[in-house]
């Protein structure tokens, strides 16, 4: 990691102030210089919980006395010279389906308000050794089954640039913590689009990974066949830091379906200059928001010169679901009939204590058939196969990440939102919402970048491109 902490090095404060602010990149180098402890990250980060929670809702359990002596004990190992990783001493959060030992973890439901794991998913284990420090869980959609941030047992989230605004979902709180300054990184959950929505929405960056990259061992699942854990930073280069930790498998078997990732200074001293991206704006570019379609068309044309070049390209149209034209059929066959299947003996049981949204949105999978969903897991099967054929044309595929700018919170949102986002989920492939522009009123723009199969580091590499000739990832909500 020397290359890309000493490019951090180069970029710090002559004084380490307004240490919530700080990328966890630049973070990480002043802890490793001594010129702030983790207890110090600490405190900043807890401090900015105590502000700002009480109107975002980002939180549903804070952490602080636990936070506070993992940071004491990380920053005698670093007085000894032990430094685990670039997460040594980092201030992080998790979305609340994401199982802590010791820790309450709700799923943000009513069915596991009181519900106190024994042990850390598979996510959580790696951060730990990693020397993360957590602060916290956070808000989201119940069960991860919605994309508002409304359905939560303990209240809807609140978008920090307005916050009469949905944040998104199901990763709102994931989301708004980051953008906010109350940690430098969280970790969230995508079925079809809940890192990079909300990542859109509320100005920061926000990565799924590919498929299986993640072990979503020990998170509540919504679909297991969609469902993807990923980190939502300041950053790119900061995403490629927290996804080098996190990666991996719990059986060998499983992880050796993927190539090993880069390390991270690899990712980003990569030439750009043979890269096509290619624009798919059948689908993809219709029905947007005239000030999102402005922003997506400028950062077009500041990536044109880092590249190859960008040019249209058309991709194999997927067969729209009758219900929902906005969701591939096959997709939504899957993610009802598993979320449904998961569901149902609860369901059965205990069904006042769902959310109403969140119960009928389960309730939907309950007519899936045997068959219908076997063809559905058929046809995902082959198009994840097949997913390298999108790629002929060109290398990365961008577009808008979201259509339009964060809505307004108890009025309709609509399933377009999620339009661009849950296609990836059914092929498997890597995905990045970073920030390109605002709207007159001050809302964030998301471009989301979409890679071939296992190619995260092209994916960062171009985002982290991008960051460094725009400055949009550097502001801050008017908090």
């Amino acid at each position: 990691m020397g290359g890309l902490l000493a490019a951090a090095e180069a970029s710090l404060p002559a004084a380490a102030g307004d240490l919530e602010w700080l990328t966890l990149e630049q973070a990480s180098s002043l802890l490793r210089q001594g010129r702030v402890t983790p207890v110090e990250l600490t405190q900043a980060c807890l401090r900015r919980i105590e502000t700002l929670n009480p109107g975002l809702n980002a939180f549903i359990t804070v952490t602080a006395q636990q936070a506070m002596d993992q940071a004491r004990a990380l920053h005698s190992e670093l007085r000894k010279g032990r430094w685990r990783s670039p997460l040594h001493g980092i201030p992080v959060a998790l979305k609340d389906l994401i199982d802590t030992a010791g820790v309450r973890t709700t799923a943000a439901s009513g069915q596991y308000r009181d519900r106190v794991p024994t042990e850390d998913a598979d996510v959580v284990h790696r951060l730990k050794t990693a020397g993360a420090v957590l602060v916290g869980k956070l808000n989201m959609d119940e069960f991860a089954y919605h994309f508002t941030s409304e359905t939560s047992f303990f209240g809807p989230g609140h978008n920090p640039w307005d916050r009469r605004r949905s944040p998104g979902g199901s990763s709102g709180g994931s989301a708004v913590a980051v953008a906010t300054g109350m940690c430098y990184a969280s970790l969230g959950s995508d079925t079809g689009g809940s890192i990079r929505l909300p990542a859109a929405l509320c100005g920061i960056t926000g990565l799924k990974p590919s498929y299986g990259r993640v072990s979503t061992k020990g998170a509540a699942p919504l679909a297991w066949s969609l469902d993807h854990i990923g980190p939502m930073c300041r950053n790119a280069r900061d995403a490629a830091l927290v996804l080098n930790v996190i990666a991996g498998q719990e059986t060998a078997a499983t992880a050796a379906r993927l190539p090993p990732l880069p390390a991270a200074e690899t990712i980003f001293a990569r030439n750009l200059r043979s890269l096509r991206l290619g624009v798919p704006r059948a689908t993809y570019y219709e029905r947007l928001d005239a000030e999102v379609a402005q922003a997506v068309t400028a950062a077009l044309k500041v990536l044109e010169p880092l590249t190859a070049g960008v040019q249209e390209v058309r991709l194999p149209a997927l067969t729209p679901a009758p219900e929902a034209l906005e969701f591939p059929l096959s997709y939504l066959r899957v993610i009802k009939a598993e979320a449904y299947a998961f569901h149902e003996d609860t369901l059965k049981r205990q069904p006042g204590r769902y959310h109403e949204v969140t119960r009928r949105s389960i309730e939907g999978g309950a007519g899936i058939s045997a068959a219908d969903y076997i063809r559905a897991r058929r046809e995902m099967e082959t198009l994840r196969a097949q997913a390298g054929r999108l790629f002929a044309q060109a290398e990365l595929l961008i577009t808008p990440a979201a259509p339009a700018p964060a809505f307004e919170l108890g009025k309709p949102a609509e399933l377009i939102f999620l339009r661009n986002a849950a296609p990836w989920n059914l092929y498997g492939l890597p995905s990045i919402s970073i920030p390109c522009g605002f709207t007159a009123a001050g809302l964030p723009v998301g471009l989301q970048i979409t890679g071939p199969p296992a190619r995260e580091d092209l994916v960062l590499a171009l985002a982290g491109a991008y960051q460094q000739a725009t400055a949009w990832h550097t502001k801050r909500p008017p908090l």
